[in-house]
């Protein structure tokens, strides 16, 4: 057998490898190690699956305008959001749980986690009891609890007892996104940004309205992407009806 030959053209010339020449280089920190490793644990553990729905938003938003006017509080789409999603979880407990030591557990207070974008990463508050809450109610506590999460000034308790997670990149002007499940709970609802569509005025011509999408991702080893696209469409009812209620 004859021996192994480089079968490279000699005549062709040889080059370096692109230079790299290295900015910053850094471990991570405490908190961004912590951040990785349940996000490592996440996609490691759930079985991650998105649906997605698009939602007429004229009702988000016009709540939110007048919960404002009526009660004198900042309240964004957000709080009215977390309102109808409690509504959701009503029907759709399931959704309300956790996945551990392989237990669906299913819990009656909705803990809310609602994610804020800090300089050290992405932490993810516990709003207590929003199923308990008037809309007035959830919106001052939230206010109140994502100013002390972005001054620093929470404890580990803040972080600690959800039963579902919210991401809104809706601000950043995200059209979709697949979020990630903050284990051990089942689910977690990505919010995008509001855009204008043009749609049928039922006369034979064309209006335009604000519409909004929702990503669920969910652990498949739970519940089905039945289950999640009746959730949505639960979900898109309690959003919808908001503009009934405002006309």
């Amino acid at each position: 057998m004859p021996p192994d030959t480089d079968d490279t053209d000699e005549t062709t010339p040889r080059s370096d490898p692109a230079p790299r020449t290295v900015a910053v280089e850094q471990s991570l920190d405490p908190m961004r190690r912590t951040i990785a490793k349940r996000l490592h644990e996440s996609y490691s553990e759930a079985v991650h699956v998105t649906a997605s729905r698009e939602v007429d938003a004229e009702g988000l938003l016009a709540a939110a305008e007048e919960a404002e006017a009526t009660h004198d509080v900042d309240v964004t789409i957000t709080d009215v959001l977390l309102s109808a999603l409690s509504a959701t979880l009503d029907e759709h407990p399931a959704f309300n749980a956790t996945f551990a030591d392989d237990t669906h557990t299913v819990y009656e207070e909705h803990n809310v986690g609602v994610a804020v974008d800090v300089d050290a990463g992405l932490l993810t508050p516990v709003l207590a009891a929003v199923d308990e809450k008037s809309l007035v109610e959830i919106a001052t506590d939230r206010a109140r609890l994502t100013e002390r999460v972005q001054a620093g000034d929470y404890s580990m308790s803040d972080l600690r007892g959800g039963t579902f997670t919210v991401s809104n990149l809706g601000p950043l002007g995200v059209d979709a996104f697949t979020p990630v499940i903050n284990p051990p709970e089942v689910a977690i609802l990505g919010v995008d940004r509001i855009r204008e569509r043009a749609v049928p005025d039922g006369d034979g011509g064309v209006a335009f309205r604000r519409e909004i999408r929702f990503d669920l991702s969910f652990d498949h080893r739970v519940v089905d992407g039945a289950d999640a696209g009746r959730f949505l469409a639960t979900l898109a009812e309690e959003v919808e009806g908001l503009a009934a209620e405002a006309g």
